[in-house]
């Protein structure tokens, strides 16, 4: 998926990856009894941040990374009806392996 953003400094977009609308037991949750997605894939990653003597420190994360990341980090947004989320590199708890 190409992503028409370039995040800035230690910033990445993350697409959140889509819960299973059914519970084990087989129920299905109304859209307001979901929990926020904490796991996604990178769709675009930033340069890196500068550091105090002006030289730019490199991302650990790369374009098609599977992330866990904190719950209520980031900004939501939304591109082409695609909700994504810009995070900090230090919002990313985990990275899949």
């Amino acid at each position: 998926m190409a992503v028409k953003l370039q995040p800035l400094a230690d910033r990445l977009v993350v697409k959140p990856t889509e819960k299973d609308e059914k519970t084990k037991s087989g129920i299905y949750l109304p859209d307001t009894a979901k929990e926020k997605p904490q796991e996604g894939e990178v769709v675009a990653v930033g340069p890196g941040k500068l550091n105090e003597e002006g030289k730019r420190i490199p991302m650990d994360l790369k374009v098609g990374d599977k992330v866990i990341y904190s719950k209520y980090g980031g900004s939501e947004i939304k591109i082409d009806d695609v909700e994504m989320i810009i995070l900090r590199e230090s919002d990313i708890l985990a990275k899949k392996i």
